[in-house]
């Protein structure tokens, strides 16, 4: 399975939320026994921390079942200590010896004016 492109706008200091459903062929993907994890990072390969690392046990991504919808937050408090640049990230999803990275593309942190 061929990821999909999508880039994701964070904007910096504000409470970061997007909502996401994995279909295929226009039916949603039961994401029951399924966690996910999303990290984003300064570039694909290298050994740079990852700027975001949310993941369901975390709390930062909540899967809803037989929606196939995927909700992904991270709180203002997180967002406000990224520097605003441009970042690489992905999305996985994992069900026993199954990774399926579902999404990938750009992480763009814009910059808080007011602080």
């Amino acid at each position: 399975m061929t990821p999909g492109k999508y880039n994701l706008i964070c904007p910096q200091g504000a409470t970061f939320s997007k909502n996401i459903t994995w279909k295929i062929d226009d039916i949603p993907v039961d994401l029951n026994g399924y966690t996910a994890r999303l990290r984003a990072k300064d570039k694909h390969k290298g050994t740079s921390a990852p700027i975001i690392n949310i993941t369901t046990e975390n709390g930062g991504i909540t899967l809803g079942g037989k929606e196939g919808t995927i909700d992904l937050l991270i709180t203002a408090t997180e967002t406000a200590a990224i520097y605003p640049k441009e970042y690489v990230y992905d999305l996985e999803l994992v069900s026993a010896d199954l990774v399926y990275r579902i999404i990938e593309g750009k992480f763009i942190v814009t910059p808080e004016v007011t602080v």
